[in-house]
Formats: structure tokens, sequence, C-alpha cells
């Protein structure tokens, strides 16, 4: 095969890979962050405020079960040669558990369906997720990986956009819909969840045909479930004793990533229970929220690389802390534009930064086992920022307070990031081939 031919058939891989991350922004953005989640606790649920607490406490039930099973699943995947495979069945229970939403009626009595079909669905795709991040590593050569991820970021940021346009334009905007959908029973919303179905579903299959699998590992390497705990603790033993400031920031980081993934969740509840955003302006703002995100990362780039990327992810966090303070300040629409366009724009760096400043911190040749512990950190906490809300809610006894419980999460990994003390060396940019 020439150069060439090489060249186009990495592409090829790199788009069918990065498509996956288009597709499913629908179930992200659309279902959980804007769109059903909004009309299960505003329509479904007896009232916003219980709705809020159920859809909470179910997502922590999720992120229970996700911290508890994740760990293991993509050690597991990579040793057996079966990352493709798993990434396909985990995929495939996501569509499933998003195409059943469509029986969620607007009526109390189809709460608890569609509670059980959202947290089923979070849990797979999470565990597709770690499948699919760790084709990164066999797609991209080291001295590309940064921009290998960063279309893929970049491409779940705007499948989110121009999804939420369709299902505005199509669904939730006119009072009769793309063929002749209408309001009556939530029709026009569980219609949705058939479309996010089948977008999901569909750019999905490009990483599947096209993408390898993955070599699986000699037998006498292949661990049980059991034995894959072990080697993660022994893992991570050997980091407490050897790279300190790697773990420092590995759990400092699962704290604040967790609070961000809660502003993803809850955000829209937020705007439509507690600001009075109909769903038509939750959308047009999830839109606004993508694009500024998108723009936040691509300006933040330089800053990452000029004042290293610890003072861009503290910046950012106490950017979103204020933004947070703000939208608690006041119950008004615009505050909740300001505001809430406020925190779009610096999450995408706090992310893109926290990955920058980890790739300075892992030891030459371990980027891979580090980048994986990396992620299931984050997940291993998941329950955190969904209980946090709930909880909130419960205490003060409104759902605008849930908010209070999202900053606590963000201003408590804002405080264990604070002392982090990198080794000699690992502020200073590392060689293009350990770039991420």
């Amino acid at each position: 095969m020439t150069q060439q031919s090489t060249v186009r058939l990495r592409r090829r891989q790199v788009l069918s890979w990065a498509l996956w991350d288009w597709g499913s922004a629908s179930f992200n953005a659309v279902i959980v962050t804007f769109v059903f989640s909004v009309y299960l606790t505003s329509a479904v649920a007896p009232d916003e405020d219980s709705g809020s607490r159920a859809l909470g406490l179910a997502l922590g039930i999720a992120g229970v079960a996700i911290a508890l099973l994740a760990p293991v699943i993509g050690a597991r995947a990579d040793r057996g040669g079966r990352r493709r495979r798993w990434l396909a069945v985990n995929t495939a229970v996501v569509v499933a558990a998003t195409a059943g939403l469509f029986a969620v009626e607007d009526d109390p009595s189809y709460l608890l369906l569609g509670l059980v079909l959202i947290a089923v669905g979070s849990v797979f795709f999470e565990f597709a997720a770690v499948n699919y991040n760790a084709m990164l590593l066999q797609l991209a050569p080291p001295e590309r990986l940064g921009r290998v991820s960063g279309f893929g970021w970049g491409m779940g940021y705007f499948g989110g956009v121009v999804a939420l346009a369709i299902v505005l334009v199509a669904f939730v905007a006119p009072e009769v819909g793309l063929f002749g959908v209408t309001t009556e029973d939530g029709l026009n919303i569980r219609v949705v969840a058939l479309f996010c179905a089948l977008w999901f579903g569909l750019f999905a299959l490009p990483v599947l045909l096209f993408v390898p699998e993955a070599p699986s590992a000699p037998a006498t390497q292949r661990l049980g479930v059991f034995a894959s705990y072990r080697a993660l603790f022994a893992r991570i033993a050997r980091m407490w004793r050897q790279e300190r400031s790697t773990l420092h920031f590995l759990l400092a980081s699962a704290v604040y990533r967790d609070g961000l993934a809660a502003v993803f969740t809850f955000g829209g509840i937020l705007a439509a229970g507690t600001f009075g955003f109909s769903q038509q302006e939750v959308i047009v703002f999830a839109l606004a929220a993508n694009v500024v995100a998108g723009l936040g990362c691509v300006l933040a780039g330089p800053l990452d690389d000029r004042l290293g990327p610890k003072t861009v992810v503290v910046a950012a966090l106490v950017a979103i802390c204020l933004a947070g303070i703000l939208l608690l300040a006041s119950t008004a629409k615009a505050a909740f534009w300001v505001g809430g366009l406020i925190v779009s724009c610096f999450v995408g760096p706090v992310q893109s930064a926290s990955r920058s400043l980890l790739a300075r911190l892992i030891p030459s040749g371990q980027e891979g086992e580090t980048f994986g512990l990396y992620a299931t950190t984050g997940r291993a906490v998941s329950f955190v920022g969904p209980l946090a809300f709930s909880g909130s809610i419960a205490l003060f006894g409104a759902q605008r307070w849930g908010l209070i419980g999202i900053l606590v999460v963000l201003a408590a990994g804002l405080i264990l990031v604070l002392p982090l003390r990198a080794p000699p060396g690992a502020t200073a940019a590392r060689p293009a081939s350990h770039h991420v």
C-alpha cells in the first residue's frame, strides 16, 4: 500500500470514529440535557421539583453502577481484542433504550419507565464510551493524538447543534410537526426519542464498519473480573509510590469533571423549571451554548500553551463558579442567558486543559494506561453530582437550589486542584510525540 493510500485509509478511519461522537450527541444533548429530561421532569412528573429529585436519584444510581463496573470494561475489552464488539453491543443498548422512550406519555404513571430507560441508557453509554475512547490510541500517532481527539470532541459539539436544530424545527417548535406530529400525549417529544435513536444508530455504523478490531493480548495476559480489579488497584498503588502528582490530579479532576457533567445533565431542567424557558427556548439556548463551548476551546488553546494548563483549569473553574452564583441571585431569563453562556464558554477549556495537564504529567511510555485511568476515575465518582443536585433540592425545598449542590462539587474540585505541584519540567511543553 502506498503512503498516500495509507493516509487516505487513516483519514477514513478517523472520520468514521468521530462520527460516533457526532451521533452520540443526540443522546447527551437532546435526551439527557435539553429535551427529553425537561419533558420528563416538567410534563410527565407530578411537579418539577419532585421530577428533578427523581431524575437526580435515577442518574445517581446509574453512576454507582458505572463506578462499580466501568473500571474493568476497557481493560477486559483491550485484553480480549473485543473493543469494537463491545462498542457495538453497548451502543445498541443505548439506541434501544432511547427508542423505548417513545412509550413515555405525559402522565405520572410513565415517570418510572422514563427514569429507568434514561438511567439504563446512561450506564451503557458510559460503557460504550470506554471502548470508544480507547480506540483513539489505535487511530492516532502520538504526534497527532491531540488533533484527532479534538476533532472527535468538536464533532460531538457540532453534532449536538445539528441534532438540536432538526428537533426544534421538525418537532418541538411547530404546533403540527413533521409527519403530522402533534403535542397530544407528548407525541412531539416522544418522536424526538425515535429520531435520536435513529440518528445515533446511523452515525455509529461507520466506526463499526471501517475501524479494525484491536489486537488481543496473549491468553496468558487475560484476566478475570476479580483479577482485573486487583490489577487496577496495583496500578493505583504504584502511582501512590512513584507518581503522586499524577494521582493527585486524577482525583481532583474526577471531582470537578463530575460537576461539569452535572451542569450538562441539569442545565436544561433548571432553564425550564426555574427560569421559565419554554421547550423551544431551551433548545435555542442549547444551540448557542454548544457554539460558545466550541469557540471557548479554540480560544483557550494558545493560553494553555502560554500560561500553562493548570492556570487555565483554575481560571475557568473560578469563572464557572462565579457564573453559578449569578444564576443563584436571579431567576430572570436574561440572567440565565448571561450566566449560562459564561459557563458554556469555560466548560470546554476546563476539559481540554485538563487533558493537556495530564499529558505533561505522564511518564514517557505510560500514556495509554494513565489516560485510561483518567477516564476510570471520572466515572468512579459520577454519582456525586446528581446526588448533590437532588440532595440540595430535598434540603432547601425548590429546584433552583439544586444548583448549590453542583457548585459545591465544582468548588471542591477547584480546592483539590489548587495545591497540585507538578514535578520538574512538567509545566513545560512536552515533545510533540507526547502531546494530547
